[in-house]
């Protein structure tokens, strides 16, 4: 396995084949096992659904990795009692989509199909355990298979191969990677967080120029809605079915598929690799968008997922498209209808019994007033919003490049110090 070695640590003085042709050689006195030998592994198992309830009262219940936090998990949900459990220190891994995500289980949970979690026996080092599976969990990658979403089996992940030093050269390396790691999560950290800072204040900008102007002396009136207080005196209302029309075009199979991100917009969903929703193999019933169409996301319409398209494709059947209607400067709009204030609004206009599934109401969207400045105007706002955010649109995707260097660097690391390819048994203080 080629892996990024860091200079400044040398290797161990003798290594041997190891019987695993990926991994190569391995320190001589290294043993090699499969986890099933080493740890004890609880498939997750989903509770009937009526046991299942948004609140604080149970068993925190998690159903998959959307609950996993940088740290522990973040539950959303309890049950009444869970068929299977993962207790306090237990490794969690995703078997579902993003496959071989990974967390430790900070207290007891009910664990979900999603979910599998790991007890080391006796003699394996807890935290040596977690970096050895988060070094290994790429063969789940090779091995996932299905028609939604990629999934693998418990048993799947019991084969996976594990490097076994003795138990105090497992606490030396665990005590090394917990310390570097620490190191490089803090500039990780501290970069995620100016990534926060820029999008507030692009959020900020957006606001303010699509509700005000960019005139700051301009005279305001009383905007008749409860979400926004002011207007400039000379901007017109008109409600969203004015300016668009519900449309359902289908059978353009060939068609690049579309996808509506919060942060981007309408994008093709190929351009990223964060959507583990597989596309079917028949697309006939997705609904064609052509460049100008407002296209929704009716169950993530609240936080922000929708958007003007610039392009032509095919985007899912569940989603809402609406083609145009008016002469209204589309980015404009663009930038109005996925307003911070908005969202607020469009949570409002949403029905549903938990976050997961609220839906938003076509009808009542097609009732929403959008605020309209001259037309010289809302090319004035679209040219400003567009060169202000593109901006700091480049300086975040330079702080997220980096935020990938670092974690690829981590990974190497890791990799390299439990497979044996550097000695760090003197690094520890």
């Amino acid at each position: 396995m080629e892996e990024a070695q860091p200079q400044r640590f040398r290797r161990y003085p003798v290594y041997k084949v190891c019987g695993v042709e990926w991994l190569g050689q391995v320190p001589a006195h290294w043993e090699v096992k499969r986890l099933k030998f080493v740890a004890h592994t609880v498939a997750g198992q989903s509770p009937p659904s009526v046991a299942v309830t948004d609140g604080v009262d149970g068993l925190p219940f998690l159903q998959g990795n959307a609950e996993f936090g940088r740290l522990n998990p973040t539950p959303h949900q309890v049950c009444d009692s869970a068929p299977k459990r993962a207790e306090t220190g237990d490794i969690l891994v995703s078997v579902r989509a993003p496959v071989g995500a990974m967390n430790i289980a900070d207290q007891s949970f009910g664990i979900g199909r999603g979910l599998c979690a790991i007890q080391p026996k006796e003699g394996i080092k807890r935290s040596f355990c977690f970096y050895q599976i988060m070094a290994m969990r790429m063969l789940l990658n090779a091995v996932a298979t299905g028609s939604t979403y990629d999934a693998v089996t418990a048993s799947d992940v019991n084969n996976l191969p594990m490097l076994l030093p003795h138990s105090g050269e497992q606490r030396a390396i665990a005590a090394f990677l917990d310390r570097e790691t620490a190191k490089i999560d803090g500039l990780v950290a501290r970069k995620e967080r100016l990534i926060e800072l820029l999008q507030e204040k692009r959020t900020a900008v957006i606001t303010r120029a699509v509700t005000r102007g960019l005139n700051p002396n301009a005279a305001m009136k009383d905007s008749g809605v409860e979400w926004l207080v002011e207007i400039p005196v000379h901007w017109d209302t008109k409600k969203v079915k004015r300016l668009f029309g519900h449309t359902k075009r289908q059978g353009f199979p060939d068609l690049t598929v579309l996808s509506v991100y919060r942060e981007y917009g309408v994008i093709e969903k190929s351009s990223r690799d964060d959507n583990f929703n597989r596309t079917p193999e028949d697309l006939e019933i997705y609904q064609l968008v052509k460049p100008g169409d407002l296209v929704i996301n009716k169950m993530k319409a609240w936080q922000g997922s929708l958007g003007i398209s610039s392009l032509s494709g095919i985007t899912s059947p569940d989603y809402v498209v609406y083609s145009p209607s008016h002469d209204v400067n589309e980015r404009f709009l663009h930038h109005f209808l996925r307003c911070k204030l908005l969202a607020s609004v469009y949570l409002t206009m949403s029905n549903g019994i938990r976050p997961s599934q609220w839906r938003l109401e076509p009808g009542r969207f097609e009732d929403l007033v959008v605020f309209l400045p001259p037309p010289v105007e809302q090319d004035q706002i679209a040219a400003f919003l567009d060169r202000e955010t593109a901006k700091i649109d480049a300086l975040i995707v330079k702080i997220r490049q980096a935020i990938d260097h670092l974690k690829e660097f981590r990974s190497a690391l890791i990799s390299a110090a439990v497979t044996g390819k550097i000695d760090v048994r003197g690094d520890v203080s």
